[in-house]
């Protein structure tokens, strides 16, 4: 009898030692799972932290395009400079004669796109480097002198004269040049001499942007 308890126990010993040693859950496997699973994070992790990369590019490309888009287009309109005007808004009349030379001022505008004229001074201030064209007409009636000269900061680059025409006297006179931005055109009447206009715009300025530089 005292035979058989030993047997029995020590059955049961030897059970109680397989279960702990040899689990139902196997420990390495899912030490192996979680390990798996942080790899499995980690390359999503990176995964996110590319795309999250890439799409800070993605916007930074997209402000870059912007603002080329927006420089391209200012350069654009800078490029769109061309105007045209006539001495007198409205009426009819002289203009001079006078003791020194004076600045006319067209007050008629028929376009002035890209606002590169000023019709208050008279004056074209160059918005681009660029060649320009520019022509200017004036006329007299019998017995008056008529000059007016083209300047370019001031200095004279072409002109146009009427010495007292028995009838009416006309004059033009036509230039391209060659202009830094700021550079400034006017056309100013000699001394001692008159212009006249009308309704008509018979005296006229005007210019245009050839290609920026």
């Amino acid at each position: 009898m005292v035979v058989l308890q030993m047997v029995l126990l020590l059955c049961a010993g030897s059970s109680l030692a397989d279960d702990l040693f040899s689990p139902n859950v196997n420990i390495i496997a899912e030490l192996e799972k979680l390990k798996n699973m942080e790899e499995r994070i980690q390359k999503l992790e990176e995964t996110l932290a590319k795309v999250l990369s890439e799409n800070e590019a993605l916007k930074t490309l997209e402000q870059d395009s912007q603002n080329k888009m927006e420089f391209f287009q200012k350069e654009n309109e800078a490029k769109k400079v061309a105007f045209s005007a006539g001495l007198l808004e409205s009426g009819t009349g002289y203009t001079g004669p006078i003791d020194t030379p004076k600045t006319l001022v067209y007050k008629k505008v028929f376009s002035n796109i890209g606002g590169a004229y000023d019709p208050n001074t008279g004056v074209f201030t160059a918005p681009v480097k660029g060649a320009y064209y520019f022509r200017f007409y004036g006329h007299s009636h019998g017995g008056t002198t008529m000059a007016v000269s083209l300047l370019k900061n001031g200095e004279t680059q072409c002109s146009l004269h009427s010495w007292k025409p028995t009838a009416n006297g006309n004059a033009s006179n036509g230039v391209v040049l060659t202009l830094e931005t700021g550079d400034q055109i006017s056309t100013r009447l000699w001394q001692n001499t008159w212009v006249y206009d009308d309704p008509a715009s018979y005296t006229s300025f005007g210019g245009f942007l050839i290609f920026p530089l």
